[in-house]
């Protein structure tokens, strides 16, 4: 049966589209090369961790949303939305290798009328300069004439229950006015605000704003967090001050590490485009050196906890409390609590784990134990560290029960624990 929009790419950005999309009646199909995601979907479970629950894919399948590994699929729908992932490479580019295969595999069977969309993280110029040169080989058509053509940033915060796809602003700029109005006609049925940008590249710049501001301000507070160890002040009742001015402040907290999809991006570099000479940001540079430093800050601070406790860190027990990247999800991708556990490692210690969304954890593919007991675990353990703050966490109880704990995220009741 034909669709009415096909999601390409059923990850972290996919599958909560396709989601939306179901619960506003959009007819949608959902495709992906991955055999393996789509037989998870299609029995009923979610291929992604963190993204959505075994009961949220079995509402979409029970609405109409059909997973498929046949691009033919993607020939008979009116709107097509481009969701592959773009990893960050080892020179810390963009990696758009899915989104080039996502590209082609539509423009094969691309029709016209069609609208395309982009909603992957990219650099600036990538819809115009990329995307949009696959489309038009591969189908013969041309974008603005034959088919629309817009790119959209996702603005996805797995976990927050306020701020869901509905009530989020969706940001939108086409190749022309008319495929910025095709794009908004189509957003507008499953979200409540639609701002128009002046094109493509506003609105992939819109992204890296965002990604970026939330970096900066994160290695702001980091450095921040440092600086009030080492002068004695306590950072968190700072922020506590500081967050009640009405005006010029919004308050960020600092951790082991930033993590997470919103990979900060620098625009200065455009590997396609050789006529935009790189003007590479520094203050984004910058606060990624800083934050990237944030998981040794943290073995800094164990090490030197155990030693003021008379013990070492060759031999010491250590187990670290939350594994994933954002409270309350088993999503692990960028988690920084695999760096701090192999330093740990590499430094003597015996480490263990306890995380309430993740059973099994691989550490350089080793298994790292995890603890049945909380509290067992913790009171046994030379030094506890909370590197996530889940809800199902008694931090009262635990900062009684256990013999020394760090807190890397400021939960624990002031005085209740060594803070970051």
């Amino acid at each position: 049966m034909p669709a009415d929009l096909a999601v390409i790419g059923l990850g972290h950005l996919g599958l909560p589209l396709a989601q939306a999309a179901a619960a506003a009646g959009v007819q949608t199909v959902g495709y992906d090369t991955d055999p393996r995601a789509y037989a998870e979907l299609a029995a009923g479970h979610t291929p992604v961790e963190g993204s959505l629950t075994a009961s949220d894919v079995r509402r979409m399948l029970s609405g109409g949303f059909r997973p498929t590994t046949d691009p033919a699929e993607l020939g008979r729908v009116r709107t097509a939305v481009i969701c592959a992932p773009t990893p960050l490479g080892a020179d810390r580019t963009l990696d758009l290798t899915a989104v080039g295969d996502a590209a082609r595999a539509l423009a094969a069977r691309l029709r016209p009328h069609t609208t395309v969309l982009l909603e992957s993280a990219v650099q600036p110029g990538t819809t115009e300069s990329y995307v949009l040169p696959l489309l038009e080989e591969g189908s013969g058509l041309r974008a603005g004439r034959d088919f629309h053509l817009a790119y959209s940033p996702s603005r996805l915060d797995p976990g927050n229950r306020t701020h869901v796809y509905a009530n989020t602003p969706k940001v939108i700029g086409g190749l022309t006015p008319a495929c910025t109005e095709s794009a908004a006609a189509f957003y507008g049925r499953l979200t409540d605000k639609v701002v128009r940008a002046r094109g493509p590249r506003e609105a992939e710049m819109t992204k890296v704003l965002e990604t970026n501001f939330r970096h900066v301000n994160i290695a702001l507070v980091n450095e921040m967090a440092v600086l009030c160890h080492d002068l004695g002040v306590d950072l968190w009742d700072v922020i506590r001050c500081a967050e009640t001015k009405p005006f010029g402040f919004q308050p960020f907290r600092p951790g082991p590490g930033v993590g997470g999809h919103g990979a900060p991006v620098d625009p200065g570099y455009l590997p396609y485009n050789s006529r935009t000479p790189g003007h590479p940001l520094r203050m984004v540079s910058l606060a990624q050196e800083i934050n990237d430093r944030m998981p040794q800050y943290v073995i800094q601070r164990c090490a030197t906890l155990l030693n003021e406790h008379g013990k070492s860190v060759r031999g010491a027990r250590v187990l670290l409390l939350g594994v994933t990247y954002k409270p309350d999800l088993a999503d692990q991708e960028a988690s920084p609590a695999r760096e701090i556990a192999t330093r740990l490692m590499d430094m003597g210690a015996q480490i263990g784990y306890h995380d309430p969304h993740v059973l099994d954890w691989r550490v350089r593919e080793l298994p790292v134990p995890r603890a049945d007991s909380l509290y067992e675990a913790a009171s046994s353990a030379d030094l506890t560290v909370l590197l996530q703050h889940h809800r199902t966490y008694d931090l009262q109880g635990l900062a009684v029960k256990a013999q020394l704990l760090l807190d890397t995220r400021g939960a624990t009741p002031a005085g209740a624990a060594h803070r970051l």
